[in-house]
């Protein structure tokens, strides 16, 4: 069965693909979202993912759309990079990132994402740098907390990293999803006590929040007036980031008075907000996919105004 992307048929709505646009699905995961935009006019894709585990999705899509699709292996941080590469400079249809772990690779064990599936502690989504071993074994308590703390939003971080610290080394998923659920007290929550801190493990790895703000001002830059951008986000770190920075390039950032003139040099609006509030799953698609519970869809216009390269 094929994996349907979260809140796929609003994404399209956002997007309103027509003939001859170029979009770019900047995390291309298993393909879903493309498909369905170059299924829902004649445009163009191009679309970028780290994960070498997306290539065959990639060469179905390019068989079956030739010349409107093209894929490349690369982190979306770096999307100006990449389409710069292919001699693009400006996207007129939209930008699309869905955030997160998918699915498939959720269920891979051999991935170790997953503290319910027994696998190798690795977490990478690319195959490269540091494994989510490499940091619990080597990474000092106070810094490991802090990792929890930032990145987990683990109010029990401080608890659960000495307990990391005492029992590591750690190779497997399940060893160390045991030792956090240990170190966890009470645990009357609903959600597993090792969410977070694998959560946590996999921001870190991947650099995902870096990844995510490097991407957010490359769409800024490379897309045209009356383009989209799009965001899916699967927890609050994302989506507060990418919800600040669609309210403050829309210039609609609250002042801390309404006597007070606002801080900073004012600037014109980049972004236009489609709407002020996140679009989430409905109860059908909640019934369909429970994993679909914290996903938050934002989208935004792009306007004429240049980029202001003084708003950080």
């Amino acid at each position: 069965m094929a994996h349907v992307p979260v809140l796929l048929a609003e994404i399209v709505t956002q997007l309103q693909p027509v003939d001859d646009a170029l979009y770019v699905d900047a995390t291309f995961g298993r393909g879903g979202v493309a498909k369905a935009l170059l299924e829902a006019a004649g445009c163009r894709v191009i679309a970028i993912d780290r994960d070498p585990a997306a290539h065959p999705a990639a060469a179905s899509l390019a068989e079956q759309f030739a010349s409107r699709f093209q894929f490349v292996q690369a982190r979306f941080g770096g999307m100006d990079k990449v389409l710069a590469s292919l001699d693009v400079e400006h996207v007129d249809g939209g930008i699309i990132f869905d955030l997160g772990v998918s699915s498939p690779q959720l269920d891979d064990a051999g991935r170790g994402f997953s503290f319910r599936r027994d696998g190798p502690l690795d977490m990478r989504m690319g195959g490269c740098g540091q494994s989510a071993a490499d940091i619990v074994n080597a990474t000092d308590e106070s810094a490991l907390a802090e990792i929890l703390r930032t990145f987990g939003e683990e109010r029990h971080s401080r608890r659960i990293a000495r307990a990391i610290v005492a029992d590591r080394p750690f190779a497997r998923t399940v060893e160390l999803a045991d030792v956090v659920r240990s170190a966890v007290p009470g645990r009357q929550e609903t959600i597993d006590p090792a969410t977070r801190t694998f959560q946590a493990l996999r921001i870190a790895v991947n650099d995902e929040l870096g990844e995510l703000r490097a991407a957010l001002h490359s769409a800024e830059q490379l897309l045209i007036e009356g383009a989209i951008l799009a965001v899916v986000a699967f927890h609050s770190l994302e989506d507060r980031l990418v919800k600040r920075f669609m309210v403050e390039r829309s210039n609609r950032a609250p002042r801390a008075h309404r006597h007070v003139p606002p801080a900073g040099t004012p600037f014109e609006p980049t972004f236009r907000l489609s709407r002020t509030r996140a679009i989430r799953p409905g109860q059908a698609e909640l019934h369909r996919n429970p994993r679909a519970r914290s996903a938050r869809l934002r989208a935004a216009v792009r306007t004429a105004a240049p980029v202001n390269t003084a708003v950080a």
